[in-house]
């Protein structure tokens, strides 16, 4: 006992040594065999991990991709192993998972650039192709797996929605008691030229996230997806659950000063214009967008507020920080002209020496996943990437709009599409597209929509239970309320 209690002692202060390992690996046995006795637990656990792996004053010993990918590569492993339950692999089969191979299989052959003309690095290509690609896959296949019923797609839901919520309420927290230490070092550290601005009277705040950007884009593609829900689902409670939380995140979104966020949110409604094929509901929500739109963009109204003025400076074409990127983007392709293929997947500050003519490629700030892309994979690779994505958007929005016959799937089939195409734009100015917690939640999501087909019957089946059930509370209701009246 003595020894084990060391062993974690030294997991926590030390990381890994091998006399920690040793000692712990009685845990990893009864993980193991609580992940199969328990395959959705395991499943949730991976979803709140993922949303709390970048939260601020959580000590981690190990690389932060580390318990994603070993609870994917877990659930995988189980869905292989375990016999006693179908796995549903065949639901697997569809052109995201194609689009997703042609995209690995590329990543892979990067192992093979040398454009930097230093020897092929295998450690340095894998640690980049496996947060570019591999989890993209990874992604794919758990949720194709373990989304198996209308039911768990419903708590998964709402699961998001509860999480995204807290995310909300952290960010007032921030606001208005105060940041923890461990957030405060953040902000007066390396956070402190992005994060404290106009002159210091206006701080971006970053939730549980690992910065504003990254939260402020969450945030916008999250709050397009809920409040698509909420207007689409026929269950009352669940209507004003994912309603109200489209406007507390809409509401967090502008503390974080994320000036993207605005377009995210611009381009997530558009796409659902198109998809809803209703015009009672793409008329409407064509007339408060562009209210939205002139309100930013053509007027001065409640500039007072300075989060609202920080949002109003993103349709400003002469703002200095989108200056300051075009110039990085022009020197970038200059080089770029002899680097086809990109300088490598995985080629980063500490991989490219400084006499190298590459390392300004490796060491400047891209400000945009693909900008990140681009420079690693070239423009081969970055025009791979973008058919590929439209490859998979393309897929679920005619599943959307032409297989879908229940409204309220169509409605969660298109909520997820258009937070899908949200995170895309934020991805074009930010890097955030794959960052914790973004990748799993809007590709995961594009995953949900390829197997709503087969979720449709037992959906429906579902839907008009609780909505037998809701009739019956309304009409009992109604009945107490008449007899009161006696």
């Amino acid at each position: 006992m003595l020894l084990f209690s060391l062993a974690i002692y030294q997991f926590i202060t030390a990381g890994f040594p091998a006399f920690a390992i040793i000692c712990m690996l009685p845990l990893s046995v009864l993980f193991v065999y609580l992940a199969f006795r328990w395959k959705m637990f395991t499943f949730w656990i991976l979803i709140i991990v993922n949303y709390f792996i970048q939260m601020k004053g959580i000590p981690l010993p190990f690389p932060m991709s580390l318990p994603n990918e070993m609870l994917q590569i877990v659930l995988l492993g189980i869905a292989i192993i375990d016999a006693r339950q179908t796995a549903h692999f065949e639901r697997a089969a569809n052109l995201m998972l194609l689009a997703l191979i042609i995209w690995c299989a590329f990543c892979t052959l990067e192992v093979l650039n040398d454009t930097c003309g230093l020897g092929i690095n295998v450690g340095a290509w894998y640690t980049g192709a496996r947060l570019l690609a591999f989890q993209l896959l990874y992604i794919f296949l758990v949720f194709s797996i373990y989304i198996s019923s209308p039911e768990v797609l419903r708590k998964y839901l709402i699961v998001w929605a509860i999480l995204s919520l807290f995310s909300a309420i952290w960010t007032w927290k921030q606001q208005n008691i105060g940041l923890t230490p461990a957030e405060n070092s953040f902000l007066y550290g390396r956070g402190r030229a992005t994060h404290i601005i106009q002159g210091g009277t206006l701080i971006r705040y970053f939730s549980t996230f690992s910065d504003a950007a990254n939260y402020g884009c969450n945030a916008a593609a999250s709050a397009v997806a809920f409040l698509i829900f909420g207007i689409t689902t026929k269950i009352k409670w669940e209507r004003w659950l994912f309603i109200i939380v489209a406007i507390v995140v809409v509401k967090s979104m502008f503390a974080s000063g994320t000036r993207t966020a605005i377009f995210c949110m611009a381009g997530g409604f558009a796409v659902y214009l198109v998809l809803s094929k209703s015009f009672k509901i793409a008329i409407p929500s064509a007339i408060v967008g562009a209210l939205f739109f002139i309100f930013l963009a053509f007027t001065n109204i409640a500039n007072g507020n300075q989060q609202i003025r920080r949002m109003r400076s993103a349709f400003n074409k002469n703002d200095a920080s989108t200056k300051v990127r075009d110039i990085n983007q022009e020197t970038m392709r200059k080089y770029m002209k002899d680097a086809p293929w990109g300088i490598g997947v995985g080629m980063m500050s500490n991989n490219v020496p400084a006499n190298n003519k590459y390392n300004l490629m490796a060491n400047i700030p891209t400000d945009s996943e693909y900008v990140f892309i681009w420079l690693r994979t070239g423009r081969i690779g970055i025009t791979l990437f973008l058919i590929t994505t439209f490859i998979m958007l393309g897929g679920a929005c005619y599943i959307v709009f032409f297989r879908l016959k229940s409204k309220s799937l169509m409605g969660i089939g298109g909520g997820l599409c258009c937070a899908f195409v949200a995170i895309q734009l934020g991805g074009y100015a930010n890097q955030v597209l794959m960052q914790f917690p973004n990748c799993l939640i809007f590709y995961g999501g594009l995953t949900i929509v390829y197997i709503l087909p087969y979720l449709e019957p037992e959906w429906i089946a579902m839907e008009e239970k609780r909505l037998a059930v809701q009739e019956e509370k309304k009409r009992l209701k109604l009945e107490k309320k008449k007899a009161s009246r006696v």
